[in-house]
């Protein structure tokens, strides 16, 4: 306590004099308290000392323990490693009683597998000499198993001498088969009852051989087997074109008398597919050899039924060793000729309107067709084109031929054309021209028949040049002349005067070549599917369908020339108007009404002939001739009073020139003639 806590402690016991009597008391048990604490802090501080004796002891104790204890594992750790060696020792001796155990069974097991080796190799010595196959077969099998065992003692002068040895007995073998074999074939099978089982067990001896043993074999029987057919067909007699047909029936009829004997072939030795490949080879070198030594140009029909029969053959063997024949059917090489889309063509003129035409018009969807052939014999060789590729290179009479007949078509077609539709026809389209195509179809299915390679391209390059004369007949087909801006633009002379059948033709030429156009397109699609990849990207129409565009565009441009000849009467008739002397405006002007009655007559129908993308171009061109001719016109017109140039107005602004229920005015003045008839007005 401080100072003012101890008085207030004394105040607070003694607050009076008269309980200053109770001091004494209080100092006894003050004094009794201290003596107390005393004696336990004496007790404590004797505690505490025994204490610290006891835990020295206790640590003496613990550092003795700990000394014993790492003796112990010392002693312990020596003895481990006594126990050690002790066992390394013992093992020791053990791995060399294992060693010398496993090298006495490897010598004893060599030493076996060595006498059954000697054994062997004379047991097959023997096989040999007495030509016992089927035994020497699995004798074989037997040596060349025992020889792998030895293949690390190759050096031991025993392991030479035996392996020396078994090679001589495999040459011998090899050659009493072959010497066997070479009887067959000359008729000793049939004299010799068990010759054909003695050749299959010789079969299994040659499989027990290397491979190429076999593969000798089979050469020398294939090559044996067309040696008469080499000196058949070389003779005079037989080596022309027309007896190619012979050849095949040679081999066919050779393996159908056979089939029974050269069953002792193993299948996996694919003896008759092999002896085919080589007799296409042999077959394609004899006809190269005739078709290059022919002086003259082949018969086309020689040469194509030479073809027609090579590719059957080739298609029957690849049927008969699992190719599948090959379809020479063109399935979707040209989609119908008839099905037409009239509002789809790839012209300069089509691409400008199409966008107008957008909003009225719905999109048109193009399907497109495919045709994927896949051949691929199941003996890894595909027999189509071995032989009949050779042909490639001489079909040129061919094309020739197809060129020749397709151009006359062509001509017969334009000669028969009536240039006319038949009466309801949705397309108005002319006849010839769907004509053509089928005609193109049926040549394109003849030549895919026979070739999809050269041929065919040059094939197509035919109906390119057919293609392009029919659009020359179509041009020559319109009517020559023309007046007009757009004919002086153009360079044409004269004038164009064409009647209502005139207007019809023009826009069946117009339909024909916006047909022409879409369907060349589709045919070039269909010959690049069908084609050799090697010419598939040549395979291109842009030149034949940009002769169709021009065509087009020339007989809208005719069109238009045609019309506008019929407003020269009208046109005089303006400028014999007294544009000077009238005295009052008055109704609609009579030359109006002329070309009223013109325009009224013809634009209804050619818009239901033409599409509406050509008829959208059709009636601008006509706009943008007749209304500057009108505006030159007006200025051959002389004295234009002041009521004249109303009258003028007036025919612009109230009457003007009708739409013809086409919904699109032909007329629109200028505004330099309208600033030139307010001129007029002003005075």
């Amino acid at each position: 306590m401080d100072k003012m806590s101890t008085l207030e402690y004394i105040n607070q016991m003694f607050p009076t004099e008269a309980s200053l009597s109770g001091v004494e008391p209080l100092m006894q048990k003050i004094q009794s308290e201290i003596r107390r604490v005393d004696a336990g802090i004496l007790a404590a501080v004797r505690q505490q000392s025994n204490s610290g004796t006891k835990a020295k002891e206790d640590l003496a104790a613990a550092t003795h323990a700990v000394e014993e204890l790492t003796y112990k594992i010392r002693e312990i750790k020596t003895k481990a490693e006594q126990s050690e060696m002790m066992v390394q020792e013992i093992c020791r001796d053990i791995k060399k009683l294992d060693f010398a155990k496993k090298h006495i069974t490897t010598t004893i097991t060599a030493l076996h597998r060595l006498t059954m080796l000697v054994s062997a190799v004379e047991q097959l010595q023997i096989m040999a000499s007495k030509r016992q196959y089927k035994e020497a077969a699995a004798q074989l099998e037997a040596v060349n198993q025992l020889c792998s065992h030895f293949e690390a003692y190759r050096d031991i002068p025993k392991i030479t001498e035996l392996r020396e040895k078994f090679k001589s007995i495999k040459q011998i073998l090899k050659s009493h088969v072959f010497s066997d074999f070479s009887s067959l074939g000359t008729g000793k099978e049939s004299e010799e009852t068990n010759l054909l089982q003695h050749l299959s067990d010789a079969c299994l001896v040659v499989d027990a051989l290397e491979p190429s043993v076999k593969e000798e074999l089979v050469n020398n029987f294939c090559s044996r087997e067309l040696t008469s057919y080499e000196q058949i067909f070389e003779g005079a007699e037989l080596a022309k074109l027309d007896k190619t047909e012979r050849r095949y029936a040679w081999i066919k009829r050779r393996m159908r008398t056979n089939e029974e004997i050269w069953k002792i072939f193993p299948t996996s030795w694919l003896v008759p597919y092999r002896l085919c490949i080589q007799f296409c080879k042999k077959t394609r070198k004899q006809l190269e050899g005739i078709l290059d030594n022919m002086k003259e140009k082949p018969d086309v029909a020689t040469l194509l039924m030479a073809l027609q029969r090579t590719l059957e053959f080739e298609d029957e063997l690849a049927e008969k060793f699992g190719g599948g024949t090959q379809s020479r059917e063109i399935g979707n090489e040209i989609e119908e000729i008839g099905r037409q889309n009239n509002s789809q063509s790839a012209s300069d003129i089509r691409k400008k309107y199409e966008k107008k035409l957008s909003a009225h018009q719905g999109s048109e969807n193009e399907e497109k067709d495919g045709n994927k052939d896949l051949s691929a014999p199941g003996a890894g060789f595909n027999f189509h084109g071995i032989i009949s590729s050779c042909f490639e290179p001489h079909l040129i009479v061919y094309i020739e031929l197809e060129e020749k007949t397709l151009m006359e078509n062509l001509e017969k077609l334009v000669q028969e054309e009536t240039w006319d539709v038949e009466e309801g026809s949705q397309n108005n389209v002319l006849s010839s021209s769907m004509q053509l195509f089928l005609i193109i179809k049926r040549s394109l299915k003849r030549c895919s028949a026979l070739t999809k390679s050269q041929t065919l391209y040059n094939l197509f390059k035919v109906f390119q040049r057919v293609l392009k004369a029919y659009a020359t007949k179509l041009f020559g087909r319109l009517p020559k002349g023309g007046t007009g801006i757009v004919a002086a633009a153009t360079g044409m002379d004269g004038q164009i005067k064409t009647s209502d059948r005139d207007e019809r033709v023009i826009c069946y030429i117009v339909n024909s070549a916006e047909y022409c156009h879409k369907t060349s397109g589709e045919l070039a699609e269909s010959v690049s599917k069908i084609i050799d990849s090697q010419f598939a990207d040549r395979v291109d129409m842009s030149e034949v369908q940009d002769e169709f565009s021009a065509v087009i565009t020339k007989s809208l441009v005719t069109l238009v020339h045609g019309l506008e000849t019929k407003f020269d009467a009208e046109m005089a008739a303006m400028t014999r108007v007294p544009w000077g002397t009238l005295e009052s405006v008055g109704d609609q002007s009579g030359y109006v009404n002329g070309i009223n009655m013109i325009l009224s007559s013809s634009i209804p129908v050619l818009g239901s002939l033409l599409s509406p993308i050509y008829f959208q171009f059709f009636l601008d061109k006509l706009a943008s001739s007749v209304g500057p001719r009108f505006y030159m016109n007006i200025f051959k017109c002389k004295q234009i009073s002041e009521t004249g140039a109303q009258q003028v107005l007036f025919t612009y602004c109230f009457s003007q020139f009708p739409s013809c229920s086409c919904g699109y005015v032909i007329l629109i003045l200028p505004l330099p003639l309208l600033l030139y008839l307010l001129t007029f007005c002003e005075y």
